[in-house]
């Protein structure tokens, strides 16, 4: 349950923000989150106002929106809401670097995403199905006379993440070791352990930066090494700041979204039969259920004083537009919670929205379609292990710890 702020101790409440709007939510490290999440971010709606201001353990204290229609202008309209410093990881004052082109605005943004764009295009995800759903059935292949799996590390990891690291131009054989550098900086909580990745990943990143420079090829960090936003060479900052983000944006975001859609899959065996009887409607099944296991937020600063749904905000206050709950909004998805794989087609916020909307969104869902596809036409029947109990991590992606299912 969430809980209103006190109005003395380590946290003080600023002085334009109405005391009845602050709430201690909990969203990413409460006990009320972390047991169901989604169920959680889905019951907001019921407990609290549009907007509330919310402070955390191991957060910056934030406007939180729920509203689609709210997120929905704030990601629309970077001359008002900014997200230059937004950026959730580590770095050094002194030696500061933008995370791009997240932390980049239009019309600069462009330049930067101008040289992934053609990388990760639906023409050029198109022509990436035929292996990926290859891969898959190699997974598969690997256990599915075992009668079970530990899903996600067995499938719903190594799918998109090998993926992913094709098209980066990295070595599968360290997708232990990425993996393990994606939980410190976005789950653990901890600056130490997020201090000491940081410096893990910076002289990893550093020493491919070094080889894909000297010996180009057709993968991602090579494109950034050798592009030329606007015409102009990157400094190294531009250019690790650039890879940085691209490296840790890959490897958490699908893999979670898998976890949480085959634990539902798993515990609603009446849907997967729907969805094995209606292979024609198996894009609406991939959209709805990309909305309701949406797993990631949206960070923005305030660029200066606004009144914003009569709420007064401040010149550099942040803003969270809570996508979970903005895609349970009652208002843009009646019944919000039900699983309606024939709903009217709406824009989802699951990969947010407007100049900074996912640059992987087109492969993303290219990769939950043929995993639903291929799993369910090989393993059509399957359960949670018995004895089983799904937990889930706290932190900026959404998803279980541990999938396990027999069948």
């Amino acid at each position: 349950m969430a809980t209103t702020a006190p109005a003395s101790g380590p946290f003080q409440i600023p002085a334009h923000v109405p005391p009845e709007l602050v709430r201690k939510l909990g969203i990413t490290e409460s006990p009320e989150f972390l047991a169901n999440p989604h169920k959680f971010m889905a019951e907001l709606h019921n407990t609290c106002p549009p907007i509330v201001y919310s402070y955390g353990d191991h957060s910056p204290a934030a406007w939180n929106l729920l509203k689609y229609e709210d997120a929905y202008f704030v990601l629309r309209h970077p001359e008002f809401f900014t997200t230059e410093g937004t950026g959730p990881f580590p770095r050094d004052p002194n030696d500061y670097w933008k995370i791009i082109p997240l932390e980049i605005e239009p019309p600069e943004h462009r330049k930067y995403r101008a040289i992934i764009d053609p990388l990760v295009s639906p023409k050029t995800v198109v022509a990436m199905e035929t292996s990926i759903r290859a891969f898959a059935n190699e997974l598969i292949d690997g256990f599915i006379g075992k009668g079970e799996c530990e899903f996600a590390k067995e499938f719903g990891r190594p799918l998109p993440v090998c993926v992913f690291l094709d098209i980066m131009g990295l070595p599968r054989d360290m997708m232990d070791e990425f993996v393990r550098w994606a939980m410190g900086l976005l789950h653990a909580q901890d600056r130490q352990i997020a201090g000491q990745v940081m410096a893990e990943v910076t002289a990893y990143l550093g020493t491919v930066i070094q080889e894909k420079r000297a010996n180009p090829d057709d993968g991602v960090v090579s494109a950034i090494v050798h592009g030329r936003p606007g015409g102009q060479e990157m400094s190294a900052k531009e250019t690790f700041g650039f890879v940085f983000f691209l490296f840790i944006a890959g490897l958490d975001t699908v893999f979670a979204t898998l976890n949480n859609i085959f634990v539902w899959l798993a515990e609603n065996p009446e849907r997967r039969q729907e969805i094995i009887d209606t292979p024609d409607n198996i894009n609406n099944v991939v959209e709805e259920l990309l909305r309701v296991f949406t797993v990631t937020f949206s960070g923005r600063t305030v660029r200066d004083d606004i009144e914003f749904r009569g709420i007064q905000m401040k010149k550099g206050d942040r803003i969270t537009s809570i996508l979970p709950s903005c895609n349970y909004d009652p208002d843009v998805f009646p019944n919000p919670t039900e699983v309606n794989f024939h709903r009217p087609r709406k824009p989802v916020l699951t990969f947010a929205g407007g100049a900074h909307s996912c640059l992987g969104a087109h492969l993303a869902r290219l990769e939950v379609r043929i995993c639903i596809q291929e799993f369910l036409r090989r393993i059509p029947n399957f359960t949670i292990k018995p004895g089983a109990k799904i937990e889930y991590w706290p932190g900026g992606v959404v998803g279980p710890k541990d999938v396990p299912l027999a069948w």
